[in-house]
């Protein structure tokens, strides 16, 4: 199977003529919506909430510059007001694609969203089937609005045959319904942003074959690694009466072929690290070790996540408080930063979850504090990107350790943020950029807490050269393999699926 990461330019103009390589008009579809409007606190009028980072602040300029569309659930207090029928022009001041919302009862949400997505799909995806929970009413409300999005590409494609971006795991059946119901001349592709379990693990979802039916009606089916890859046409062969061609990345499926390709995510590396290098980042954190009384020689750990189970917190403390506890030479001369944000807290296991990992920092901190030492800073404080900026630069050590990641990006933004003296990466083997990253970063088990508490002792004492070398290694694949490049290789291999599917057509034609 070839692996849709080789080496290319990653730019916005080389994303943009990848997409416009393509026959039809895009148009992305999302949960999450790249501008939301809301109301000003003072006066009540109606404000607009850019995209701040990650994947849609990417992916913005190219749709300004390609004039596309982009669907969306409208989830702002005030996007039914400023829509004109669901549908608004962006970006505000220099309108040049239109966004159409999708509305959401919050039974709808409850079902769809807390529900299937992030009760069932999340957890499954992640290969924790102990935390899977399934309801055929959930089910349902997941299929409606699935169906609900579809309408919505359709009324954006406006009688066209269009270029359709399918984004995550929220919509695994609108393929299907878009195929056969409403645009059947439509070119869908879809990125899985979660890691793709296992046959052993992906049967436990009592709607395996419905999730596999909705996402092989797509032309191009992407995920992050060879490995997702793999185990996504396992189960294809296992489940489905399908013909699958491995060696070609390609499944054969009622009448139709999906190709099946790893496109490894990145993050906009440039600006990322324009923002380190700003002297606002840098005052950032003398004023955050102020605030919270770091002592200049004091070193720091920092681990930046969502409060999420995937993310093998609580095992990281493990491991802080293993190397505290036998080496008490680092008590005084290593403080942790937790940097986290509140996910999903209406579900049980979040709000538990967030709840446990508060009292066990106050636990470490009880135990091995002094009256001029905190081993461990705690802030759930919303952060600027420049703040956040100028948190990777300043730490000495990054520590992601998830149990399960897709890709994790946050490796990626703190490498791309290493503008001084380097720090170091220790990072878990079973997030998605392990493989990308390995030749730089510290990789650790993060259920083996010795080897993790060792990895931390090491790296904070690698020397200066060492440090260097792998920071450069780092570097050069992050900006490498950046967000623009992963639209870039999708978009180009799209283009020769297109391509290959026209020419099948033809000489299907010519030889009747």
């Amino acid at each position: 199977m070839a692996d849709g990461s080789a080496a290319e330019d990653g730019n916005v103009a080389d994303a943009v003529r990848a997409v416009e390589s393509l026959d039809g008009a895009p148009i992305v579809v999302s949960n999450r919506e790249p501008y939301s409007h809301g109301y000003d606190d003072d006066d009540g009028g109606i404000t607009v909430d850019r995209p701040a980072g990650g994947l849609t602040a990417a992916l913005d300029p190219v749709m300004q510059t390609v004039e596309g569309s982009w669907v969306a659930w409208g989830d702002g207090e005030a996007d039914r007001e400023a829509s004109d029928d669901g549908v608004v022009s962006v970006p505000p001041d220099d309108p040049s694609y239109d966004l159409h919302r999708v509305w959401l009862t919050d039974e709808q949400l409850d079902g769809y969203y807390r529900g299937i997505s992030n009760r069932t799909l999340w957890p499954l995806c992640h290969s924790d089937t102990a935390r899977v929970h399934f309801s055929t009413d959930d089910w349902e409300r997941y299929r409606t609005v699935n169906c609900e999005f579809a309408s919505a590409v359709t009324a954006a494609a406006d009688g066209t045959a269009p270029v359709v971006w399918f984004q995550d795991y929220h919509l695994a059946l609108a393929p299907r319904v878009l195929r056969e119901r409403l645009l059947p001349d439509a070119f869908a592709m879809h990125f899985w942003h979660l890691p793709w379990p296992s046959w052993d693990v992906f049967r436990v979802c009592p709607r395996a074959v419905a999730v596999l039916d909705g996402l092989l009606a797509n032309d191009l089916l992407g995920f992050h690694t060879p490995d997702y890859c793999r185990q996504f046409l396992d189960c294809a062969e296992r489940a489905l009466d399908a013909a699958v061609d491995r060696e070609n990345g390609i499944v054969r499926y009622r009448g139709g072929s999906t190709t099946v390709r790893p496109f490894r995510l990145g993050i906009d590396a440039d600006a990322i690290r324009d923002r380190a290098e700003t002297p606002a980042a840098a005052d950032f954190w003398d004023e955050f070790r102020a605030d919270h009384g770091i002592g200049e020689h004091t070193q720091v750990a920092l681990g930046v996540d969502r409060l999420d189970y995937t993310k093998g917190i609580e095992r990281r403390f493990d491991a802080l408080e293993r190397l505290w506890e036998r080496s008490p030479e680092w008590r005084g001369r290593l403080t942790f930063v937790q940097k986290g944000a509140k996910s999903r807290s209406s579900i049980p296991a979040y709000s538990r979850l967030q709840g446990r990992i508060t009292e066990r920092i106050e636990a470490i901190n009880e135990r091995f504090g002094t009256e001029d030492w905190q081993p461990v800073v705690f802030t759930t404080a919303m952060l600027s990107e420049d703040d956040l900026a100028g948190l990777y630069r300043g730490a000495d050590l990054m520590l992601i350790t998830p149990v399960r990641d897709g890709m994790n990006l946050v490796a990626k933004e703190y490498v791309a943020s290493q503008v001084d003296d380097p720090g170091v990466l220790v990072l878990s083997e079973f997030a998605g950029a392990a493989e990308e990253l390995d030749e730089g970063a510290m990789i650790v088990n993060p259920y083996d807490v010795d080897a993790v508490a060792d990895a931390v002792a090491r790296g904070l004492r690698l020397p200066d050269a060492e440090r260097a070398h792998r920071a450069a290694t780092l570097d050069e694949r992050v900006h490498e393999n950046d967000v623009f490049a992963w639209i870039t290789r999708q978009f180009r291999t799209a283009r020769a699926v297109q391509q290959g599917k026209r020419y099948t057509a033809t000489r299907g034609r010519q030889s009747q």
